[in-house]
């Protein structure tokens, strides 16, 4: 009888972890964020050129725009559309990196993801930045990040990878600080 009972009990903490509330956007629409964002530097700007967009091309195009990248700082997310502590993070990223795109390079990674579920994702949540298409979580292993979903990578303005978070930020004031801590 006790253990029906525990068994009961955790089978409900289970359901509630696993909430269908959905996040919702923060994005402010493509007006206020081309706004926000004008004035860009051009290798930034060229990333907000494909906002919201799934790139090909591999862990080799991925190292190409890194090393294009260099003199900024970049903030790597790796997501997927099925990942919910990935899509309970997302609007973070949204308004960070809307609020600090100026200065500071943001790129996703949506690994182990369908193309289809993850461009109406990217619908769902615009950023001001593209992901890349890592079905194979080779370019999660470019910067050490293939155990957990979600994960953010670090990197400094010399390229150099600088810190790794795996899992969700819980909060925007916890993502900003490893900004402001890491991405320098």
């Amino acid at each position: 009888m006790r253990s029906a009972a525990l068994a009961a009990l955790a089978c409900a903490v289970l359901l509630a972890g696993c909430s269908s509330s959905q996040p919702k956007s923060a994005s402010p629409g493509a007006a206020a964020t081309r706004k926000a964002l004008a004035g860009s530097p051009a290798p930034l700007a060229a990333l907000h050129n494909q906002g919201s967009r799934l790139l090909p091309g591999g862990a080799d195009a991925f190292k190409t725009r890194l090393s294009e990248l260099k003199g900024y700082p970049v903030v790597v997310n790796k997501w997927a559309s099925w990942c919910g502590p990935c899509r309970a993070e997302f609007p973070l990223f949204q308004r960070l990196a809307l609020k600090l795109g100026r200065r500071v390079a943001f790129l996703g990674v949506n690994s182990n993801d369908n193309d289809g579920e993850a461009s109406r994702f990217l619908k769902q949540f615009p950023v001001p930045y593209p992901s890349y298409k890592d079905p194979n979580l080779k370019i999660a292993a470019v910067f050490k990040g293939v155990a957990a979903f979600p994960t953010t990578a670090f990197y400094d303005s010399k390229g150099k990878l600088a810190f790794l978070h795996q899992g969700q930020y819980p909060s925007a004031s916890l993502l900003a600080a490893d900004v402001a801590r890491y991405a320098k």
